[in-house]
């Protein structure tokens, strides 16, 4: 859902759930009252590409997680408190869970049925319905080993196993789900807090700010809180041997920084960088949208980094200054301001890209129109055919890092320098928490420049083919000589 129609959401009160249990009795007028008759809720989140991933009938708030897993063993418990509100009436509802076996469950404090479904759905039935617009709170125990998602371009996806005898979670468009249930859409973002207890040799990183650690059976509990909503896939813990950097922006921000055993001193001297990283991203983006920022350093090779909200997570082949930047820029691009559907993810992707292009042009003086020019003219004609818009599912990641910000430079001369600094400046603080489509990046980059782009969109972003010269040397662009 986008900024405009996004809805505070209140916090499960005592009252609010003996309000929900008295309505029991009212069940048969309550579809008069305008709650509707108690049905399932959908399996799916709604997505074109993904359609089993998230579900429907409900709005996560905030997941509040608990956790205790032992490295040796690899067996992870955990008891998760969902808290939400019931955007139909519900007899019963879906969460998405892969692998792990669920013990119990709760909704509003009192067991509840449930059943497993397919590769990852868990369906609750609840003893008493849910009924539309109330809040309600689910509490599931599970247990045992978690398993990776295979991805067949980017390798293991969710929960990953390090060599050095810890783990890391990370993965796009999914990862959530092999350590904990979770409405598993980017369209459901929720705050965030985890206390997960390991054995005191080992240290914890996470989203969002420090809590105090504190001595707990079987080791040392850790706290972290993520209050800015997130899409569960941006959502990471990292168990290893750290070493921890600690610092802060001007403005107070806590920056934590963990760096697995034998992290290369050039990683860390970039991520030193990364107070000015932000400085610089703030001007070109709109104030950071984020309570607390850093980043997590991983020992092993992974096929990817990824913007995990507030502390993106690096692969041990690219701890480097441009990937830092991307990764940084996604939280404006991406985190904050999430996809609608996954077809739309250019407007993670290319952004974050072409803010690699702007620092370059900053911080190392590099002629853009030079860079861009070049690029036009070493490319063949196969590269035009990737697509920035609806690429289809497993295609996602392609053609968004090369065309993507080549796109965005061609934008900025058509609708001219101002125009497009603006949107770029505004657009991530008019849908900051929610959603947005390409549409509506489309019609907001128009308003503000007071010029049809529909031309230029056909051109780069909803067609294939190589632009014509009036969208590929708009402006003072010109063809290399």
């Amino acid at each position: 859902m986008t900024a405009s129609n996004r809805r505070r959401r209140p916090t499960v009160t005592a009252a609010a759930t003996l309000a929900a249990l008295s309505l029991v009795t009212g069940v048969a007028s309550a579809g008069q009252d305008g709650w509707g008759r108690p049905a399932p809720g959908s399996d799916g989140g709604g997505d074109s590409y993904y359609p089993q991933d998230g579900n429907g009938g409900y709005d996560v708030a905030d997941y509040n997680l608990k956790v205790s897993y032992a490295p040796d063993s690899h067996q992870l418990t955990g008891l998760q408190t969902i808290t939400a509100r019931a955007t139909q009436s519900l007899s019963s509802f879906n969460l998405d869970l892969k692998g792990l076996t669920v013990d119990t469950v709760k909704v509003n404090g009192q067991s509840a049925k449930f059943t497993r479904s397919g590769d990852h759905e868990l369906v609750i039935t609840p003893r008493v319905p849910l009924f539309k617009g109330l809040p309600f709170w689910a509490e599931i125990a599970y247990h045992g080993v978690p398993t990776p998602i295979k991805d067949p371009v980017l390798g293991n996806n969710g929960w990953q196993f390090s060599e050095s005898g810890g783990a890391f979670v990370a993965g796009e468009p999914k990862s959530a789900t092999t350590w904990y249930p979770a409405n598993d859409t980017p369209r459901d973002k929720a705050t965030f807090h985890l206390a997960i207890t390991v054995p005191d040799e080992w240290g914890v990183i996470s989203n969002g700010r420090e809590g105090r650690s504190f001595a707990a059976p079987g080791g040392t509990t850790h706290v972290w809180a993520e209050n800015t909503p997130a899409a569960p896939y941006m959502t990471t813990v990292a168990i290893d041997k750290w070493t921890f950097d600690r610092q802060q922006r001007k403005d107070g921000t806590p920056i934590v920084s963990a760096f697995a055993p034998g992290t290369p001193d050039t990683t860390k001297e970039a991520e030193a960088k990364l107070p000015e990283i932000l400085d610089f991203l703030e001007s070109k983006f709109g104030k950071y949208p984020v309570d607390a920022a850093g980043g997590i350093f991983l020992a092993e090779p992974i096929g990817f980094s990824l913007e995990t909200l507030s502390r993106p997570i690096y692969s041990g082949r690219a701890g480097d200054e441009s990937t830092i930047v991307h990764e940084n820029a996604h939280q404006w691009y991406g985190d904050t301001v999430a996809v609608d559907h996954w077809k739309d993810v250019c407007l993670n992707e290319c952004f974050a890209s072409y803010a690699t292009w702007l620092w370059d042009q900053a911080k190392h003086s590099v002629n853009l129109d030079d860079r861009y020019r070049t690029k036009v003219g070493a490319v063949t004609q196969g590269f035009w055919s990737g697509k920035l818009y609806d690429m289809g599912p497993g295609k996602e990641f392609t053609a968004v890092y090369s065309k993507g910000p080549m796109m965005l430079h061609a934008l900025s001369k058509y609708i001219g320098q101002a125009a497009f600094d603006r949107v770029l400046k505004t657009w991530p603080a008019l849908h900051r928490d929610g959603n947005a489509n390409m549409q509506e990046f489309q019609h907001y980059a128009e308003a503000v420049a007071h010029k049809d782009l529909q031309g230029f969109f056909d051109a780069w972003i909803y067609g294939t083919g190589k632009p014509a010269d009036q969208y590929l040397y708009p402006g003072d662009l010109k063809p290399a000589a």
